[in-house]
């Protein structure tokens, strides 16, 4: 038997994922990469997109955004702001959800209102493209 990575994800509202997995494929901000087993030791910034965990020649993928990866002898954590499983999700959900970020976006009326519709728009299309693949 080839050798497990251990791998945690967790949210800022729970431990999302804690196991032993092949390998995890991550979106950081120097590009893509993936975890093995025995990887040597890094950090990395992490970008919004979905990871894919393969575990026992199945493939998971989980929407992150933001947040940090750490790979460590112990294994792999990341830390998201926000955690989905995309197998949850519905693209026509998201996609009304994103033309109302953008709507909002149009009406904003000061900074705070503007800022808060960009991140929403930012996370719907990242949503959009992760279920794209």
């Amino acid at each position: 038997m080839a050798d497990k990575l251990h791998f945690d994800l967790v949210s800022p509202e729970k431990r999302v994922f804690a196991g032993e997995v092949d390998q995890v494929v991550v979106p950081g901000v120097e590009g893509e990469f993936g975890v093995l087993a025995g990887h040597a030791p890094f950090m990395s910034t992490i970008l919004s997109g979905a990871i894919a965990i393969h575990a026992d020649g199945n493939v998971t993928r989980t929407f992150i955004r933001g947040g940090f990866a750490e790979v460590t002898s112990d294994g792999l954590t990341i830390l998201a702001e926000e955690a989905i499983d995309l197998a949850s999700l519905d693209a026509s959900d998201i996609e009304r959800e994103l033309t109302e970020a953008r709507e909002d976006l149009g009406q904003a009326r000061n900074d705070d209102e503007t800022k808060e519709a960009e991140a929403r728009i930012e996370k719907f299309e990242a949503l959009l493209q992760a279920l794209a693949h």
